[in-house]
């Protein structure tokens, strides 16, 4: 076994990798990361799934921990959803027990005599969620300084699906006013598998701090190296279709089959069921003990399939994987890594993905554009989303809830290790904001003090404030039981119709489908927003609300490269999806231009408006349409259109030189200048917060998301 990483490591440490877990030597990774995160440096530890990331951080965290005899509460250890901190607990538990330590999860599904029990007895290390982190701060029933004033580090599972999204905002907010409480720079640690911009996000998980020492750790990945895996590609026309190939295709192995949305979840289940194929059900609206169920099932099942959208995509362990099947496109490149990262674990097995595209025959145009850009070595960059003004207004409410008051003389020291409070970030001074909330009666303020007011009562005060602590937008749901069971929940307007008096049963029987079953709705408690519900032999496909995420420039570039008649490097094709691309290819013909430019179709009869074909992106799209609002001059292109990413709509009799000048004009303006999209005011009700801003705060936030890639 290899010294080099090892001497940095406890001595109790070495001993249980040698003879406990019997490893030959650390993991590339691991040894790269022992020396300078048991110094106290950042990092961000990258290496494929089952890279032994899990280890890499914790290994040397453990041994600063017995090095310098911290107590309590000294470790927190947050990831992106509470499957995956159950996930890990017993694994964590175990390293850590090595040493004396404890460790303990605290989420949402944590019971409040749970949590008194862990407030008396402090755990060494916690896991937990950046929300229910939060939700510690601003709890009466806790005493944060004593309970988290020893904290010494962080360390960040999934990093890259925090820092993407306003979860990222949010938990760099509340680490840097987590800082502010302990009185030290926590040390912060990053994991993930795949990113493309590794650098970047280290800046981003320091808090924009230049000041801290850190590091990006990737040994043996390199930038735009592809990974060798077997990957297919086939074309059906059917969920029904899909279901028979997947009953007849690996038969006696164990598979995962990832699909886009609940509802093509929900749809393959029940044709899988009906072929006779032992299938399991994982996404976001099953009950955590019904996940809980399926995934136990299936990691100790051989031949069998569990369907799941990507609540199985970051690294919950369900057991070795023979092979990954995806339905549809995934979102991005980097969740397609993510996906075939789940296979090729056991020795003597390579990675693999079979994508199946169905229903649309755009899909496979999408998914080779996808592969293509792939093998090109392309992985999306981590970016946070322009304009948080919604999270720091938040943030602002949430501090004042946490210590009762913000003093206005010194409030910047709470985000002192966060961009959030900046204007760079904001397009904004931060103070604006502040005043804003003050002149809205959302804060009050006496003596120099701000605090809780009237109207942010009425906006956020349900449950305890509870929904001011979370970044996540949820539609209204009902949870639907089984006799004592909860299977899971459905969304609102699935229930709309049920029943148009209001009573407390349908009028005709409502049926659904959860967990791969169906189910008959025999009554609805609309007070406490319940189903009860009994098993149906027949019933309707259940229906949950999506947003279309769109395609980015990389990807978009390279469907345009497979229509030019490129296949993707390292990909098979099946012979249905081989037919079926060459038909493509020819229907595409006319509007895939030989070299970089865009094809303009004016209204013909056949028409109601022209196209202009530009293969840029669904955002750099939304963009052009702006472009060609108007602002600028006459309206060009509809301004409510569908935005897609390979053509806009252009109004009839539209010239192309009038066209083409415009577009020219609008390149050359400074990016500010340039017109934004138009918001519907109801989309105000995705933005979470948005209650706390002006409106027309609220709506730029949105318009710059839109054309923001």
């Amino acid at each position: 076994m290899s010294a080099a990483g090892l001497d940095a490591l406890h001595p109790v440490l070495i001993h249980h990798i040698a003879s406990t877990l019997r490893w030959p030597g650390l993991r590339p990774l691991q040894e790269e990361a022992a020396a300078p995160l048991v110094a106290g440096e950042d990092a961000i530890l990258l290496a494929p799934t089952a890279g032994g990331k899990t280890e890499a951080a914790a290994f040397p965290i453990l041994s600063r921990m017995a090095a310098e005899e911290w107590s309590g509460v000294s470790v927190l250890y947050l990831c992106p959803i509470k499957a995956l901190l159950n996930n890990l607990e017993p694994r964590l538990a175990e390293y850590a027990a090595w040493l004396g330590r404890r460790v303990a999860v605290w989420h949402g599904d944590v019971g409040q005599s749970a949590r008194r029990r862990l407030i008396a007895d402090p755990p060494d290390i916690l896991l937990t969620t950046p929300e229910s982190l939060e939700a510690m701060l601003v709890s009466r029933g806790v005493d944060t300084a004593a309970f988290l004033g020893g904290v010494q580090a962080v360390i960040i599972d999934e990093v890259h699906a925090f820092a993407g999204d306003d979860r990222g905002w949010h938990l760099s907010a509340v680490l840097s006013r987590l800082e502010t409480l302990t009185g030290r720079r926590l040390q912060r640690i990053g994991m993930s598998a795949t990113v493309g911009n590794p650098q970047a996000l280290l800046a981003w998980l320091q808090g924009g701090r230049e000041d801290r020492p850190g590091r990006v750790l990737s040994p043996g990945v390199t930038p735009g190296t592809v990974t060798p895996a077997d990957i297919t590609v086939d074309y059906v026309t059917s969920v029904a279709a899909a279901s028979l190939l997947l009953s007849k295709l690996h038969q006696g192995e164990k598979r995962l089959v990832f699909v886009d949305s609940r509802r093509r979840a929900e749809e393959l289940g029940a044709a899988l069921r009906e072929r006779g194929v032992q299938v399991y059900l994982s996404h976001s609206s099953l009950s955590a003990d019904e996940r809980r169920r399926a995934e136990d099932a299936f990691a100790n099942d051989r031949d069998c399939i569990i369907v799941a959208t990507s609540t199985l995509e970051l690294g919950i362990d369900v057991g070795d994987l023979d092979r990954v099947i995806q339905i549809g496109t995934p979102g991005t490149v980097s969740s397609f890594l993510q996906r075939l990262g789940r296979t090729g674990r056991r020795a003597g097995t390579s990675r693999n993905c079979l994508l199946i595209t169905i229903d649309d025959e755009d899909g496979l145009i999408h998914t080779l554009g996808l592969l293509q850009a792939w093998s090109q070595g392309y992985v999306e960059k981590v970016t946070p989303p322009p304009l948080p003004m919604h999270l720091a207004a938040q943030q602002f409410l949430a501090a004042a809830l946490s210590n009762g008051t913000i003093n206005l003389g010194t409030w910047r020291r709470l985000w002192a290790a966060t961009p959030l409070m900046s204007e760079e970030a904001l397009g904004i001074p931060p103070e604006h904001i502040l005043d804003h909330l003050i002149s809205s009666g959302m804060l009050e303020t006496d003596g120099g003090q701000a605090f809780i007011g009237v109207e942010a009562e009425k906006a956020f005060g349900r449950r305890h404030f509870m929904e001011l602590l979370s970044a996540f937008t949820t539609p209204p749901v009902f949870t639907v039981t089984d006799g004592r069971y909860d299977i899971g929940t459905v969304e609102l307007r699935t229930m709309l119709s049920a029943s148009a008096s209001g009573a407390s049963s349908p009028a005709a029987p409502m049926t659904l489908s959860l967990a791969g079953r169906f189910w008959k709705v025999t009554s609805i408690d609309w007070r406490r927003h319940r189903l009860l519900v009994e098993r149906s032999d027949t019933g309707s496909v259940t229906r949950w609300g999506s947003v279309s995420r769109g395609f980015g420039t990389e990807v978009t570039a390279g469907m345009l490269a497979v229509l030019r008649g490129q296949d993707p490097a390292g990909v098979t094709l099946t012979r249905r999806a081989t037919e079926m691309i060459g038909h493509l290819r020819d229907d595409y013909a006319e509007f895939t231009p030989s070299t970089d430019g865009m094809i303009y179709r004016p209204t013909s009869r056949e028409t109601a408006y022209g196209q202009l074909w530009t293969w840029a992106g669904t955002a750099a799209n939304q963009q052009l349409v702006s472009d060609l609002g108007p602002d600028l001059g006459m309206e060009l292109a509809p301004q409510r259109q569908r935005i897609r990413h390979d053509r806009i709509f252009i109004h009839p009799d539209i010239a192309e030189s009038e066209l083409r000048t415009r577009i020219r004009e609008s390149r050359d303006l400074p990016p500010e200048q340039r017109p934004l999209p138009e918001i519907n005011e109801d989309a105000l009700d995705e933005l979470k917060f948005s209650q706390a801003l002006p409106r027309e705060w609220a709506m730029q936030v949105l318009a710059v998301r839109l054309v923001s890639e």
